[in-house]
């Protein structure tokens, strides 16, 4: 089963479209919660590791719903 969602998850595709999906919600995430924080502060690990989680959030939730919707 491993397998067969890492071929879903990985054909060209299926990342065109999740890849996409995480770029524009990832960033929109990133403006609205860590725009001020990085306009005060700049950039450290903590706000680097949230802007990680901001892109990697939407990347696992839209190929959670490819693999929903293959099943």
């Amino acid at each position: 089963m491993k397998l067969d969602t890492l071929k879903v998850c990985c054909r060209w595709e299926h990342l065109k479209a999740t890849g996409g999906v995480a770029l524009l919600v990832g960033t929109w995430l990133t403006l609205v919660n860590q725009a001020d924080v990085i306009a005060i502060q700049g950039f450290d690990v903590a706000v680097l590791l949230k802007i990680i989680v901001n892109y990697l959030t939407p990347f696992v939730v839209s190929n959670a719903g490819l693999l929903a919707r293959k099943v």
